[in-house]
C-alpha cells in the first residue's frame, strides 16, 4: 500500500463568508496541490472539505497521514465524535443536530477506502505544509469566480 502524506487547511473571510481550502499531497518526490474557493461557507466546512478532496484525489487505497490545524476535524475523527453523531442520527446530543453532515458522510466513505492517521499541527507556526495549504486556500478565495457550496447554511 502506498504511503501518502496530505497537508490540509481551510480559510474563510468572515464566518460564514467566502471561503476556500488547500491540500498538498506528497508521495515520494511527487507533489500535488489542490484548492477551490466558495461564495458562502464556513471555516469548519472548508477544513473538512480539504481533507475530503485530498483523499478523493487518490486513485487507489493508500496509507495516509493527514496533517491539519483544525481541532474540529482531528478531534471529530480521533475522539470518535463523528461515529457517535452518526449513530445518534446525526445529533451531537439529545437536542443539537450535528453540523456539516453532508461532508462528514463523504469523509467517512474515504476513511473506509484508506488507512488514515490524523495529526494535529499548530496553525501559523512555521509548518511549511500547513503554511502552503493556508496560502492555497486564501488564494482560492482571492481569485474570485467562487463556486456555490451545497451546504446547510440555509
Amino acid at each position: 500500500m502506498k504511503m501518502v502524506t496530505i497537508y490540509t487547511d481551510g480559510a474563510c473571510s468572515g464566518n460564514p463568508g467566502p471561503g476556500g481550502y488547500g491540500a498538498v499531497l506528497l508521495y515520494g518526490s511527487a507533489k500535488k496541490e489542490l484548492s477551490e474557493g466558495y461564495r458562502l461557507t464556513t471555516n469548519n466546512r472548508m477544513e473538512v472539505l480539504a481533507v475530503i478532496k485530498g483523499l478523493e484525489a487518490l486513485k487507489e487505497s493508500c496509507q495516509v497521514t493527514i496533517y491539519s490545524d483544525s481541532k474540529y476535524v482531528v478531534d471529530a475523527i480521533t475522539k470518535g465524535w463523528v461515529t457517535r453523531w452518526k449513530a445518534k442520527g446525526w445529533y451531537r446530543n439529545a437536542k443539537e443536530k450535528a453540523s456539516n453532515v453532508d461532508l462528514w458522510e463523504r469523509l467517512l466513505v474515504q476513511l473506509e477506502r484508506h488507512q488514515v492517521e490524523f495529526c494535529w499541527v499548530k496553525g501559523h507556526a512555521d509548518n511549511p505544509g500547513n503554511e502552503r495549504c493556508d496560502a492555497l486556500a486564501r488564494a482560492a478565495i482571492a481569485k474570485g469566480n467562487l463556486q456555490e457550496d451545497m451546504n446547510d447554511l440555509g
